[in-house]
């Protein structure tokens, strides 16, 4: 088993396939009484240059749940690469405890703390990828679907990293994945050529649009995120005069499949990319899918500090 949890493009189908199931058997336990205490005596440090609600709870409950305590390091107090060379951090944190969450700005910054770092080293989100959200986005098509392979999985909005993820996963799993986003916000080309040999293998077909309309045809799930990402706000009114086609609202709902699932990695920009009604009608797993970040980020944490 891998020593980080970096990006989904490092795990084999079959790595992925019992990270899921661990998630789905520690929800279980969870909710039958609670999760054995496989982390007692850990410690993750958790070091965030950009803010977050779920993975700052999901962390540091996962930890709670199984035992373990979480360290909260705030971008004052590190200052990644700034104030202290990742380098030195990395080697300081791995004699201090027994694993690293890094939120960063820079997936260069992840990849140096794990090249540095002794101890497992988690990407919390990258601006190229955000692995967490994946597994657990797919641990929840898997709870409606019963299986994620054949699963029509359509992301509509901006090319970013969590819809590179996304598409990592589902092609890895066999789902069938549709990007439509404008054009100029493409998915960044290296990604998607990596992905087309393991979707080639897996069965899983990938399909890049522009018209949201096509792409949510057939869908068993739409997904969206917000248009303007953590650290490109200079673009926020540019992108909202580009965008407004690929908003997710009951029309393009009721062209997908009758029983599709509507997901959004959150936080919302309600009436942007998603309207009220949808994120809050009878389609929607916002929420489920946020709760299922803790479960999924259990799974990575047991896995990588547990020895499992």
């Amino acid at each position: 088993m891998h020593k980080d949890f970096l990006d989904i493009i490092d795990y084999t189908p079959e790595e992925l396939q019992g990270l899921l199931d661990l998630a789905v058997q520690l929800k279980k336990e969870y909710q039958a009484g609670g999760n054995p205490p496989v982390l007692k005596g850990k410690v993750l440090a958790m070091i965030f240059q950009k803010p977050s609600l779920r993975t700052r709870v999901s962390f540091d409950m996962g930890m709670r749940h199984l035992g373990g305590d979480a360290l909260y390091l705030s971008p004052n107090e590190i200052g990644l690469g700034k104030r202290e060379s990742i380098a030195d951090i990395a080697r300081v944190l791995s004699g201090m405890v027994h694993g690293i969450m890094a939120r960063v700005f820079q997936h260069e910054h992840v990849l140096e703390l794990a090249r540095w770092s002794s101890i497992p080293v988690i990407n919390g989100l990258s601006d190229y990828s955000h692995p967490c959200q994946a597994l657990a986005d797919i641990m929840t098509v898997y709870e409606k679907y019963g299986q994620i392979k054949d699963v029509n999985i359509t992301y509509v909005g901006d090319g970013n990293n969590v819809a590179v993820s996304l598409m990592q996963i589902a092609a890895k799993l066999g789902a069938n994945f549709t990007i439509a986003n404008p054009e100029g916000y493409d998915m960044p080309s290296s990604a998607i050529e990596t992905i087309r040999p393991i979707a080639a293998k897996s069965g899983s077909t990938l399909n890049f649009l522009r018209d949201p309309h096509a792409a949510v045809h057939h869908a068993d799930v739409i997904y969206t995120d917000t248009w303007t990402s953590m650290g490109q706000e200079e673009e926020t009114a540019k992108r909202e005069l580009v965008f407004p086609p690929y908003q997710v609202n009951q029309q393009l709902v009721s062209e997908a499949n009758p029983d599709v699932i509507v997901m959004h990695c959150l936080p919302a920009h309600r009436g942007q990319e998603i309207t009220d009604e949808v994120a809050d009608g009878p389609h929607s797993k916002l929420f489920p899918e946020a709760h299922n970040r803790l479960h999924a980020q259990k799974a990575i944490l047991y896995t990588l500090m547990g020895g499992k």
